[in-house]
């Protein structure tokens, strides 16, 4: 039985399904890549097979191997355009709790230009050609087609949502989209250096056993730092705060036992930079977690 004929038999056709998953249906038909948003807007969670990537990753990930995950897993990557996928039970109790639809821009050909504030959008009008433009809660998405890459904070109020990124829909929206232009790609200043700078040299309290963590063995200390780093590159907001965050709890766990290395702060550094962070924030909400701790 196929999944068009499983929702026929079992919700008496569209009109039965969740908003979200009719919402949902309607933009895969038309070539959109969707995902449910759970309360708070946020994607669903990873499973417990698939924290931390252990699962390998979906295939347009920069981790290698496919994941067969019968869930929601992966953010952005598990946006597909498959009605079987969208309608399969695992994907169904996800609809159930859906309060919203998002959509990858970047395999849907697009880019949105994010404006979060009135002084945001005065900017997109006096600087940007028009375009498709969305009404959002605070501001408005402008879309343009063509796809690039993504980045937060551009300017002020200003993030940019393409490729490896999620949008939430809104509706339709008023306008054309037009070509994606030169002053947008123009906005992409924060491309992660080929080279990663390592992290200032970070003194912490040496121990008498070889600097083994005491919590629990050598390989509680590699899932912290797998989670911190999902945890940065999962942010889809307030960057410098969930930065600031994640290395406050590394450090509150591990901090004090001497167990961390050069290797592992430099991967934070690394997520965190790859979000958009410079080298002297990653320094500052470093140092910033261990004053805050005593260290």
């Amino acid at each position: 039985m196929t999944q068009p004929t499983l929702i026929r038999r079992v919700y008496g056709g569209m009109s039965g399904l969740p908003e979200p998953l009719r919402t949902a249906l309607t933009l895969a038909a038309a070539g959109v890549p969707v995902l449910p948003l759970r309360a708070g807007k946020t994607p669903f969670g990873n499973c417990r097979t698939c924290a931390g990537n252990a699962c390998g990753g979906r295939p347009n990930m920069k981790s290698a191997g496919p994941c067969r995950c019968p869930g929601v897993c992966h953010a952005w990557a598990a946006a597909t355009t498959d009605p079987d996928v969208l309608s399969s039970p695992g994907w169904m109790a996800a609809w159930r709790r859906a309060v919203c639809v998002a959509y990858h821009p970047g395999a849907a050909g697009l880019t949105v230009v994010d404006l979060d504030d009135a002084a945001a959008v005065d900017w997109a009008r006096e600087t940007l050609p028009a375009t498709r433009v969305v009404a959002t809660t605070r501001g408005e998405h402008w879309i343009y087609r063509g796809a690039m890459s993504s980045h937060n904070a551009v300017r002020p109020g200003v993030d940019v949502k393409s490729s490896m990124s999620y949008a939430r829909y809104l509706g339709p929206g008023t306008g054309t989209i037009t070509a994606l232009p030169d002053a947008v790609r123009a906005l992409d200043v924060k491309e992660p250096p080929a080279d990663p700078p390592a992290p200032r040299s970070v003194s912490l309290p040496a121990r008498s056993d070889g600097g083994q963590c005491p919590h629990r063995t050598p390989v509680f200390l590699e899932r912290g730092i797998a989670m911190a780093e999902q945890r940065i590159t999962a942010a889809r907001g307030a960057i410098h705060a969930t930065v600031y965050r994640t290395f406050l709890a590394v450090l509150s766990t591990h901090g004090r036992c001497g167990c961390l290395t050069d290797t592992h702060i430099t991967r934070l550094f690394t997520a965190a930079q790859a979000k958009g962070e410079t080298l002297r924030h990653c320094t500052d909400a470093w140092t910033n977690a261990r004053t805050t701790l005593g260290l």
